[in-house]
């Protein structure tokens, strides 16, 4: 397997996705009253090119969904990844979708 690990660093405002125990992507959020805003979402060059980003993107937002709460994507990343999983777009409200042309 991948040894891939996935968290939610509370402290960093960032979830994090670790392959063999590196850290390899991280995607930066602010919590608000009920959403998450997300800023930047990164993964390292090293590791680039493996779908780690879209495995980041996937727990995030699973994540968001399971807190009930709302996605403000404004990090082009995260909006791109929801713009081509539209199973995901129940997480933005119309005022997002309609600022984020999702």
């Amino acid at each position: 397997m991948d040894d891939i690990t996935l968290v939610d660093n509370t402290g960093a405002h960032r979830f994090e996705l670790s392959k063999a125990g590196a850290l390899a992507a991280y995607a930066e959020y602010n919590l608000l009253k009920d959403a998450v805003l997300f800023t930047h979402t990164e993964v390292l060059p090293q590791y680039e090119g493996q779908g780690l980003g879209s495995k980041l993107a996937r727990f995030a937002l699973d994540d968001v969904r399971r807190r009930g709460l709302h996605v403000i994507p404004v990090c082009q990343f995260i909006a791109g990844y929801i713009r081509k999983h539209t199973e995901y777009l129940d997480l933005l409200t119309e005022e997002s979708r309609r600022a984020y042309k999702l």
